[in-house]
Parts: structure tokens; sequence; C-alpha cells
């Protein structure tokens, strides 16, 4: 799932030196049956070497681009140094999304550019050489031109098997940290077919053949860990179930099966009122990467998680709110090392600066950089809400210790006293309205303190204290194409909105909830002080009056009229 919109990590010592520096499938013999491997324990050798490559990282958007070169999507050019930074944040293993597409000939040689091989060679040898494991796949490619396989059958397959023969013979002799992806995300839609049947079976002859010529190609592809996906890399059951029966047939018992995870829908791009990190979202990781498990892992087959993030990702856009954001990851986290799931982050430039070598959002890398040892605590939100010219009170948070001790609070690293200015009562935290004035002296809008929660382990979870006012929203006119409504955000945030009309029913895209998808139909303007209606979201509303509410953090709704009349908006505030 490639979103062009859409980590410092400690070791995961989960295998022994001597398993890191000696071929690590090798004891697998070809004539080994694969049942004889999902016979055997979780922690068969396979298994250790997919636990050795936790935690993983994606260089994504780079050799994968689709265009000119590599530097198209807006990344510098790949350099050994950024290799070496990756692998000193604490990553063992790196996958690199590789787009063949623009370098190959037309058929029937579909050969690939030999400097175009050369580049990717290069770059697998830094990996190497800063002890990573590396992923190599077919990427972009599934899109391009694979999903034409249903009316060009013969003419995909044959170029498939191409491009997969010239890799194979190129890297047959490479380190056996070296594995392969089959391809990434495959689907069939541009056959315009909805029937599933026919794109599990178009997927198990690319994979069956991408296996043969594998194994054929000599050297170390003999035994080389190959990787293969589901069905757009979707965990859903029956889509998994599919990849099962194929290992089964298969019996290799040198595969991994891959999915993808971009979490759940609502929550991951805010919509239907999905803006916190509830039990729906909860529950879809539990359901997930349970029936991942029973699937595979139980069975003696490793998972990789090729790629896991949030669609609405990107920290300060407001799309999903910051604690909501970490309680995702350090849940997800702590869960798919129970399921011994290895975890490769997505990142298409917006995590790890890759001119910088810094990160984006220092509070994730750390939450993710703790998941590796212990849980993380938090609390029920990470933002302490003062109404400015209202009475200060004490604030009572529910933490979430996750089997953690509560260690001190601070500000600005000056230790707040326990009993005088906050108390503890089981889970209870409370930070007396006396501290919470001292923070909040200058009374100025908008952040005015953060309060630091310190653990015995796991990463610390930061209170942010708002002073706010009731955002205040202005009358405007405009058209469907641009039209922003002035608003005075007065310290506040805006969590969601939603859209019916006067008469009666939702307004806009998906017409199935009155709230709608962040930035896709809205986004608040922080800097210019203004909420933005897309023209995504007049695409979908009929001529008329609709009656908007904006929710924000701190609770406070604000109602909004605005009526459209062709490609003319006006907007109306609340008395």
């Amino acid at each position: 799932m490639k979103r062009k919109f859409l980590i410092k990590l400690l070791s995961f010592a989960l295998v022994s030196v001597m398993l890191l520096s000696l071929s690590p499938v090798s004891a697998f013999a070809a004539s080994d049956s694969v049942e004889a491997l999902q016979s055997a324990s979780t922690d068969g050798k396979l298994q250790k070497y997919v636990e050795a490559m936790q935690p993983g990282w994606n260089l994504g958007n780079t050799l994968d681009a689709t265009g000119d070169d590599e530097t198209s999507w807006g990344n510098p050019a790949v350099t050994k140094e950024l290799i070496q930074q990756v692998a000193k944040q604490g990553f063992k293993s790196i996958r690199i999304p590789i787009t063949w597409n623009q370098y190959m000939s037309e058929g029937p040689e579909y050969t690939i550019n030999p400097l175009y091989l050369n580049r990717v060679q290069e770059v697998i040898g830094w990996a190497l050489d800063s002890g990573l494991y590396v992923m190599i796949n077919m990427h972009h490619d599934s899109w391009l031109w694979v999903s034409g396989m249903e009316k060009n059958h013969d003419e995909v397959l044959a170029r498939y098997n191409a491009a997969w023969t010239q890799i194979a013979d190129r890297f047959k002799d490479v380190s056996d940290k070296v594995s392969f992806e089959s391809i990434n995300e495959p689907r069939f839609t541009d056959g315009g077919t909805k029937d599933e049947a026919l794109m599990f079976k178009m997927l198990k002859e690319l994979n069956v053949s991408f296996h043969e010529i594998v194994r054929k190609s000599g050297g170390k592809n003999a035994t080389r860990p190959l990787i293969l996906p589901s069905l757009e890399s979707s965990p859903t059951q029956a889509r998994m179930d599919e990849l099962y029966k194929t290992i089964q047939e298969l019996k290799d018992p040198n595969l991994i099966a891959t999915v993808h995870f971009y979490g759940f829908w609502p929550f991951s791009v805010n919509i239907a009122g999905y803006t916190t990190f509830e039990k729906d979202t909860r529950n879809d990781i539990i359901n997930t990467f349970d029936s991942v498990y029973n699937t595979f892992v139980a069975k003696g087959i490793p998972v990789i998680l090729g790629e896991y993030g949030l669609l609405g990702f990107d920290k300060n856009t407001g799309v999903i709110e910051q604690g909501e954001k970490l309680k995702f990851f350090e849940f997800l986290s702590q869960y798919l090392k129970e399921k011994k799931i290895t975890s490769m982050l997505w990142d298409n430039g917006q995590h790890f600066n890759r001119y910088t070598y810094q990160w984006s959002d220092p509070e994730l890398f750390g939450v993710l950089k703790a998941s590796l040892k212990s849980r993380s605590s938090n609390a029920e939100s990470d933002r302490i809400q003062l109404e400015k010219g209202t009475a200060v009170k004490d604030a009572k948070i529910q933490l979430n210790l996750n089997g953690n001790k509560l260690t001190g609070l601070s500000v600005g690293g000056k230790k707040l006293k326990e009993k005088q200015d906050y108390t503890l009562n089981g889970e209870e935290l409370t930070i007396k309205a006396s501290t919470l004035s001292k923070q909040i002296a200058s009374g100025k809008l908008g952040e005015n303190a953060v309060i630091l929660a310190s653990f015995n382990k796991g990463a610390d979870w930061a209170f942010h204290v708002i002073v706010f006012q009731t955002p205040k929203l202005s009358n405007a006119t405009g058209t469907t194409s641009s039209f922003n409504i002035p608003t005075a955000f007065n310290g506040d945030q805006l969590a969601t909105m939603e859209a019916v009309y006067e008469a009666g029913g939702n307004a806009g895209p998906q017409n199935w909830t009155p709230f709608k998808e962040f930035s896709y139909t809205f986004a608040p303007s922080y800097a210019t002080n203004e909420i933005k209606l897309t023209a995504n979201f007049f695409n979908e509303v009929q001529d008329g009056k609709v009656i908007l509410k904006f929710h924000f953090w701190s609770g406070k709704i604000v109602t909004y009229t605005i009526e459209k009349a062709g490609t003319n908006v006006t907007g109306t505030a609340s008395k």
C-alpha cells in the first residue's frame, strides 16, 4: 500500500552471534518436507531467521519510484551513509522496494538495464556491509502492468518470469541474509474482474513461477528465504488461507508469508467519528494478528509484516491526534511481539529524514524503540485542556500503566513533588489545580507547558497543558473548488467534522456517516487561521443548505451553515 503522503531502535537480540554470522537456512535440505517444519515448534531455524530481522524499515518511495530515477518521488538518491544511519537507529533489516518497469526493454526479451541492476546491487551491498538483513522485491510493477494479467495473461507472465530470471541470476551468490519477495501487494484489477477465485488463481501462478525460477537458478538461491504475499498483501482470512494452500503445495521449508497492515480504516483516516484509539481499533489489531498467527506462525510458517503504519500518519497535521497515534503503535508493537511477527515500518521519507538523519516524530520513535524490550505506559489523553476565564480544577487522568510503575512527573526537567503537586491512586493520576495554575501563569492561548510522566519501563508520556476559548468561525464566500472558513481557533484544535443536509440526510462523500474523512474532505490550517473544505467534499454535495458541526479536542462543538448553489458556496456562522 504505497502512500506518497503516506526507528533509533534498540537491538532485538533474538538469535545468537553464530546464527547471525553463519548461513541461517542452509541447514534445511531441499528434500525436507514442509510438514516436518510445521510439526516443529515456531522456534525453528527459519523462524529465528525472521526474528533476527526485527525490527525492519522500508526504503520507501525511492528505488520503487516510477519516474525517471530514484529521486523522482522527492527523496534523495540512496547513499552508503543513509544505510549506515538506518542501521545505527537499531534496525536489523531493510526492505528495499524496487520498481523494475521503466528499466526493462520491450518484449520478448524484457531485458533489465544492467546499470540499474548494478545500482540495486550497490545498495544491497551497503546494507549487508552495515549488518542488515535485506528484502528485495518487485514493487509498483504490481499495478503498472501485472494488474492487467486477466486480459494479457501470456504477456504479463512472460515479462514477470523474465524479470525474476534476471534478478535471481544476478543475486544468486549474494549472502542468504538477502531474501526475495515475489511481488508487492499483487492485484489484478485492470481486467475488470471481481472474481476473487480468478485473482487467487493468477496470484498462485505468479508465486509458483517465482518459486521455480529462483530455486532452479543455482547458487544460494537453492535455499534462500523466499517471501510470498497474499492477494494485495491483505491479512483477511480468505486471502491468507489461499496463500497457506500455496505454501503447503510448494513443500519448501524456506518460505515466509507476508501481509501489510495500515490499521482499522476508520481510525487510520479519521472518519465516522473514530478519533480515538478505542475498542474497535484495538480489537481490529487483536483479531487481525490472531488470524495471522493461527494461519501461519502456529503452523511453522514465519510471517513478516512487510509494511505497517497509519494512512493519516504525519505528526501535527491533526488527522490523528498525537497521543491516540502513540497508543495505537504501542499496542500494535507489543501484540506483534507476542505473536512472533517481524515488522517493517513503512517510511516514504516522512519518518526518518534522509538529509538530517533525524526523526520527524521523536515520541513515536521512542515508543517503537521501547516496544522491543517492554510495554510503555500511556493515559486516556495526552491533553489537559483548561478553559480561559474559568476556575482551574484538579485534573483527574486515568493512566494505562500496562504493568509499569509511575516514577515521577516533571516540567522542563524540574521534578514535581508527589502529594504536593500530584497524587496517584491506583491508575488514577490527579494533577492539582495549584500545579496547573503555575503552568498557565501567562494565560496565553494554546500550549503553555508539557508535563512529562516517567515510568520504570518504556517510553515517557507527555501531557500537553492547553489553554483555550471556544473557537469562533466567520462568514465566508467561495466556490466548490476553494472554500475556506476564517477561524479563530483560540488555542483549540479540530478533531472531526459532521455534515448533514438541513432537510435531512448525511452530506458529502461516504454518506453512510455524518462524520467526514479528515484531510480528504476538510482540514484545519492553524498557520492561516482557516478551515478548508475540499473539492472532494463538494463533488458529492447537492445544492442546498448543509449544517456543519466542528468538533474540537476541548469538547466544544461549533455549528456552521453552508449553502451550495452550483459552483458557488456561502457560509454563515452560528450566532
